[in-house]
């Protein structure tokens, strides 16, 4: 295998793509770690945006403390699990940032980098907060062109600390 998307976030489900990867048969020769930023916050509006809607917003907030507070922590967490994926220099690993519907820039990028395989996490909300928040895994399973791992959270993950300087959900 020569290249696996990893989508990573800020959950504690987003740890569990760690032990997915660690237990593939053969390591693929690069990894993309991919963060998606939700401009809004957590509500389902962002979903009923169009193209255009979605550009302009993004323009809007180009440069504001928003903005750059959302690409603080995307680095943040990327940051975290570099350091974790990266084996002693053994694989080669891409970092990038996207802007947008998570599902949908998932995705665009496994497409544009002709990924062979897609790791993503499944934070499994319920109810309610399920219908407000979506479920990014089985879009992503519906969408997607390639075989997609979802990385289910372990009880080990659920009631772990998380590191100093890790961002937690809000």
């Amino acid at each position: 295998m020569k290249k696996v998307l990893v989508a990573v976030d800020d959950t504690r489900a987003a740890e569990s793509v760690v032990s997915v990867f660690d237990n593939l048969v053969r390591p693929p020769e690069e990894v993309i770690l991919l963060y998606v930023e939700r401009l809004e916050g957590r509500t389902k509006m962002i979903d009923m945006l169009g193209e255009a809607e979605l550009s302009t917003l993004k323009e809007q907030l180009r440069g504001t403390e928003y903005k750059e507070a959302l690409d603080r922590k995307a680095e943040s967490i990327l940051s975290h699990y570099k350091k974790k994926f990266d084996n002693g220099g053994l694989v080669k690993v891409t970092t990038m940032i996207r802007e947008g519907i998570p599902s949908e820039e998932i995705s665009k990028v496994a497409q544009e980098e002709n990924v062979e395989l897609i790791i993503v996490g499944c934070d499994r909300h319920e109810g309610l907060s399920r219908f407000i928040f979506g479920c990014v895994s089985e879009q992503v399973e519906r969408d997607s062109g390639v075989p997609v791992i979802v990385a289910k959270e372990t009880a080990e993950h659920k009631t772990a600390v998380r590191e100093p300087g890790m961002i937690t959900a809000a």
